[in-house]
């Protein structure tokens, strides 16, 4: 990242390449869905580069777009963006038959809707913790919170969706 600090935009590709998967998992998560996760990515990185002459190294680099992502992600779910679902795509072989694959789908989309109804700051932790194992310093760096906060947040996050998901637990 220092090098696209001085200029370097063949620096920039190697980091974009080495960071979009990662951060259109997280975009993803915290959207829900596939195209508004490949816009948050492509912005993400688009601040990353325009904010490349600011950049301190302060932080590892994940941890920095953790936070662009999250910011982003806050920042447009404040401004009411409408939220969209879809799923990731089933791998090739999904289970014994189609009824374990519709299970499945149903479930996923339990799961889904109960992390839409969190509020942005506890699905961005939620997101970072469980799906991308994110620790809870790089949820902080990313989130802009203390490490209690963070503990607070997931806390909150683990006690809503268990009170709207709980009927899975006892399945």
């Amino acid at each position: 990242m220092l090098s696209v600090r001085d200029g370097d935009l063949d620096a920039f590709e190697q980091i974009v390449l080495r960071h979009q998967q990662a951060a259109w998992r997280v975009a993803y998560r915290l959207t829900g869905h596939a195209s508004a996760a490949e816009d948050l990515a492509q912005e993400a990185f688009l601040r990353v580069l325009e904010a490349a002459p600011r950049y301190r190294a302060t932080a590892s680099f994940r941890a920095y777009l953790l936070r662009i992502l999250t910011r982003l992600h806050i920042d447009r779910a404040r401004k009411k963006h409408p939220r969209h679902m879809d799923r990731l795509p089933e791998p090739p072989d999904a289970g014994p038959g189609p009824g374990h694959a519709a299970e499945l789908a149903e479930r996923e989309a339990m799961i889904q809707a109960a992390l839409d109804l969190l509020p942005p700051n506890q699905r961005s932790a939620v997101a970072l913790r469980y799906f991308e194992g994110a620790s809870g310093i790089e949820i902080s760096e990313a989130l802009g919170v203390s490490p209690k906060a963070v503990e607070r947040l997931l806390a909150r996050a683990r006690a809503s969706l268990e009170s709207e998901l709980g009927h899975l637990l006892e399945e």
